[in-house]
């Protein structure tokens, strides 16, 4: 989760497509010996992932829809970045709580009744343990993109048609959903 209180203005040293989707790398002042290969980073609202680092630069793949629901696909070398790294628990809260979730891998999942009533567009629902933000939901079944990262470093690049995973909905949904109850 971030806040949307910039605290780095990143600048895109090279952009390169991969047989997957698109490979951008940027220069940041961060001290990146504090930053983790597979870390969340807000790049001018978007949540990427970094996948690699070098010395005062780091890299992230961008599917292609993130590309064409966001402003990401306009980027080009030399591009000035807004950059934020995620909130911590107990972190000040100084903006307000956003996902960078605009939106690899496409996987449909069917939720059990009722838990599927707590799956949201545009939501957190975590498979298998990754979180994952929610495209759509259409009755009991909703579908999220994986990053090729991710994909290849988590168990869901083994998922197959009809395979079983653990589903864990967002606790803030929990909540309103009981809250609306009890009401």
């Amino acid at each position: 989760m971030f806040t949307g209180i910039v605290s780095d203005i990143g600048r895109v040293r090279a952009v390169r497509d991969t047989n997957r989707d698109r490979r951008f790398e940027v220069e940041t002042s961060y001290d990146l010996d504090t930053v983790e290969i597979g870390a969340s980073i807000s790049h001018a609202g978007c949540c990427l992932t970094v996948v690699e680092k070098g010395d005062r630069w780091f890299a992230v793949e961008v599917s292609t829809e993130s590309l064409d629901a966001s402003t990401l696909g306009g980027w080009g070398e030399g591009a000035e970045v807004n950059l934020e790294r995620p909130t911590r628990v107990g972190d000040e809260l100084g903006g307000h709580i956003v996902s960078g979730h605009v939106d690899s891998h496409r996987v449909t999942i069917r939720a059990p009744v009722p838990l599927h009533r707590f799956i949201a567009r545009k939501g957190s629902v975590a498979v298998d343990g990754v979180s994952l933000t929610v495209n759509e939901v259409e009755g009991e079944e909703f579908g999220v993109n994986i990053i090729p990262h991710t994909w290849d470093v988590t168990t869901l690049g083994r998922l197959k048609p009809g395979s079983k995973v653990n589903l864990e909905i967002d606790m803030l949904a929990r909540y309103l959903a009981r809250w609306q109850e009890t009401a």
